[in-house]
């Protein structure tokens, strides 16, 4: 593929993964829906899939924060990545929070001017830069990218510590779930999706909780997910803390390789109503 198709094909991934719900994420919410009691919450929960469905329909933005694209690639065997290839995929993102657009966010200045935002704000969308790109290898003899869009507030909310597990994964499960009630009732913009990693150190935790959302679907839960899942619902934090049953629509967790030690890293990212916003595509 050459590079103005690369262009292309990320430009409408951003678009797409900034104004529509996955499939399997419209089936959560209508299931959602049909077992909610609570007016006020089954309220919540339908103005937002109604907020999905004219969004995709108009391929306008989600949410007004758009968020910061984040791009995991899959390498298959035979695959090549070139440093043009590279700049393409950056350039398709330009593009695309150009045309979606994305909320003007970037930062001016030296360092210092950007860490106390004294430099003043981009009034360009394409200014606000993707983080690193994640490279993962995979079986399929593919190259794929996937593009998610990262709001502000669950990374407020979000955690990335350690856990004593105690030689119990019920221990680590329920430090999780403690974690999960906390962001939860916090973020405001719920109901949520947790997506967790849990590896030997905090960037492999933080890694394998962005693959935790690319690889994610409502309708396949572990055991763990579900577990997950059911636990911080009991707590009737509810759609916007309105109460009701439904304060987290699904987990998505990946689990790394661990190592002999006393502790586990845990990365978790409380995804808001519209998160995680992904889209996906061969190049």
């Amino acid at each position: 593929m050459n590079c103005d198709m690369i262009v292309e094909k990320v430009k409408q991934a951003v678009i797409d993964a900034g104004s529509t719900f996955s499939p399997d994420k419209t089936v959560a919410y209508e299931r959602a829906i049909d077992k909610e009691t609570n007016e006020r919450a089954k309220w919540v929960l339908e103005t937002i899939l109604e907020n999905s469905k004219v969004a995709e329909q108009n391929k306008s933005p989600l949410c007004d924060d758009t968020g910061i694209p984040h791009i995991v690639l899959e390498m298959g065997p035979d695959s090549i990545v070139t440093g043009e290839m590279l700049k393409a995929i950056r350039m398709g993102v330009k593009e695309g929070l150009k045309a979606l657009p994305g909320r003007p966010m970037a930062l001016k200045g030296d360092d210092k001017a950007r860490i106390d935002q004294s430099g003043g704000i981009s009034d360009l969308s394409e200014d606000v830069l993707p983080s690193p790109i994640l490279l993962r290898e995979t079986e399929e003899n593919v190259t794929r990218l996937s593009i998610l869009m990262f709001g502000g507030g669950p990374a407020i909310r979000g955690k990335t510590y350690r856990v004593f597990h105690k030689h119990s994964t019920q221990v680590v499960m329920d430090e999780i779930i403690q974690w999960g009630k906390e962001s939860v009732s916090l973020l405001g913009c719920s109901p949520c999706t947790l997506a967790v990693g849990i590896g030997r150190s905090h960037f492999e935790a933080s890694a394998l909780m962005l693959e935790a959302m690319v690889d994610g679907n409502y309708d396949v839960q572990s055991d763990m997910e579900r577990t997950i899942t059911e636990e911080i619902n009991k707590a009737c934090i509810g759609p916007i803390g309105l109460g009701g049953e439904t304060s987290v629509l699904g987990t998505f967790l990946k689990v790394g390789p661990q190592r002999a030690s006393g502790v586990r890293i845990v990365s978790m990212r409380p995804c808001c109503c519209f998160e995680p916003r992904i889209a996906t595509i061969d190049l």
